[in-house]
């Protein structure tokens, strides 16, 4: 693939949304070299570039060792809109992180902009708590339209705390209270939140209170076979887990999965398997719980990746994307499930009332628009070309998704496989390391997830154009290949790659 400069932001002007709110694209070709390929806005002054490095400098200095992003991307925005960012130095990039999936529309969608400015307008309180106001009517009315609608019609919804893992702590507070069980069940690989609770649930996590099932996947999958049967064996382990008695696992208050495993690698689960795993709770009385914090609004290429297999769950945590890119989490739930006591589940912070006006405005949008069929039909476009990547560069393992949730595993080529047979190589995170670092040089942003944090991931928004997918796959491959050509291989095994993790919305 060839690099193109089409979805960079045409120099001197601001980008113009269209429909799809993407910006208009200027012609020409970006050098593959990794200085020429980052865009430079005019006039942007060496005092410009001194204050943005005087920012990342103090950054380094004041904030916390826990911070991620901003050690593998050391940019300073300060504007954006739909695709692209520019820095404080005057280097313009195209954002496929996506504020890790947050942004469904990009940054500064007009429809999410008005929204806010009518809620400042008008003077309505931004601040009240649990109480009944417009704003949240509206956003909770429009949140029950796009639910599956078996589940809508007997839905409760809780507001919770502003991210995805306090609402993932309300719901193992909901399940237990409405089982009067305390136990659950995850899967291996799994990211649910950082807080105590949701990190018990997510696949790094030792000493919990928590039975770990094995996760389907083709690639990696944890029986060595892959495909429909592997996914039968994970069913069945399942079943066996839960109803031999002498398994050591008593009877759950309920089980949480992802629909795709996204901080897990991009893994999408089967839908039969979805199907099984709803069949199995059900028949145990064991309240399934789907965690869409980062799969909702459209970004699988249904509007809740549930809607695949076709399952309804008992609860589903929703965050991200339902915030319009402000703070704002949910859980919504079977009606029967409503059993726990007023201020069981509180937050000063719940009544947020410009996320919940930016969140009405995004929902509305990716339906009205159709951008969960956008994003399937492009995913699948997008899937395609980069598999060319794996038969052209031994680094590149696997290339897997749904939508736009995209990953593309890197391995080491020269270390043979972990497997008797011909299996996946050793996941190399120091080859997606360097990827993510050429794809910044060609003003790139991608973010890294998976075991080892060795899958480049891209969560582009859904109002990306067709022409900007070209330049962001165009981007990616050279990166790829500058890489693979450099001969960073051989030293994927020495496990200094770490998981990612830090991305509970």
């Amino acid at each position: 693939m060839a690099v193109t400069e089409s979805a960079v932001v045409p120099v001197g002007r601001e980008p113009e949304e269209t429909r799809e709110g993407v910006s208009g694209a200027a012609r020409g070709r970006l050098p593959g070299t990794s200085e020429g390929a980052r865009e430079r806005v005019p006039g942007a002054s060496e005092g410009a570039r001194a204050a943005h490095e005087g920012i990342l400098r103090r950054q380094s200095a004041r904030e916390s060792a826990a911070r991620t992003y901003a050690r593998a991307l050391p940019i300073v925005p300060v504007r954006a809109r739909g695709l692209t960012i520019e820095g404080a130095d005057g280097r313009r990039y195209l954002d496929c992180l996506s504020g890790a999936g947050t942004l469904a529309l990009g940054h500064n969608h007009p429809v999410v902009l008005e929204a806010i400015r009518k809620v400042l307008d008008s003077g309505a309180p931004l601040h009240v708590l649990d109480l009944a106001t417009p704003v949240k009517d509206a956003f909770t009315t429009e949140l029950f339209r796009t639910l599956p609608p078996e589940f809508a019609a007997r839905a409760r919804v809780q507001f919770c705390g502003p991210a995805g893992t306090d609402a993932v702590e309300a719901a193992f507070k909901l399940v237990r209270a409405a089982t009067g069980r305390t136990g659950m069940l995850a899967f291996t690989g799994a990211y649910h939140g950082m807080t105590a609770g949701a990190l018990e649930a997510s696949g790094g996590a030792t000493e919990v209170r928590v039975a770990r099932l094995p996760y389907p996947q083709d690639y990696r999958c944890p029986f060595g076979i892959g495909g429909e049967r592997g996914a039968d064996l994970a069913a069945r382990w399942t079943e066996s887990l839960l109803d031999d008695t002498k398994s050591g696992v008593p009877r759950p208050a309920g089980m949480i999965l992802e629909p795709v495993q996204g901080e897990g690698g991009v893994i999408p689960a089967p839908d039969d398997w979805m199907r099984r795993m709803r069949e199995i709770t059900a028949a145990r009385s064991i309240p399934l719980i789907a965690d869409e914090v980062q799969t909702g609004v459209g970004r699988t290429g249904a509007f809740w990746a549930v809607e695949h297999s076709g399952i309804t769950p008992d609860v589903m945590v929703l965050s991200k994307a339902i915030g319009g890119s402000l703070p704002l989490a949910v859980v919504v739930y079977r009606d029967d499930l409503d059993v726990w006591q007023p201020g069981a589940h509180a937050g000063t912070f719940r009544g947020n009332q410009l996320a919940m006006a930016a969140g009405t405005a995004t929902l509305a949008y990716v339906r009205e628009n159709g951008l969960a069929e956008r994003a399937a039909t492009l995913g699948s476009r997008m899937l395609t070309q980069l598999r060319g990547l794996a038969g052209e560069f031994p680094c590149v393992g696997d290339v897997r998704g749904r939508g736009l949730m995209i990953g593309v595993e890197m391995v080491d080529p020269e270390t043979p496989s972990d497997t008797p047979t011909d299996g996946p190589r050793p996941a190399a995170p120091e080859l997606a390391a360097a990827v993510q670092r050429e794809c910044l040089r060609r003003g790139l942003i991608v973010e890294l997830g998976g075991r080892r944090a060795s899958v480049v991931r891209l969560l582009p928004p859904l109002t990306i154009s067709d022409e900007q997918a070209t330049a962001v796959l165009d981007r990616l491959a050279d990166a790829v290949g500058v890489v693979a050509r450099a001969g960073l291989g051989g030293t994927a095994g020495n496990g200094r790659g770490s998981d990612s993790g830090e991305h509970a919305g």
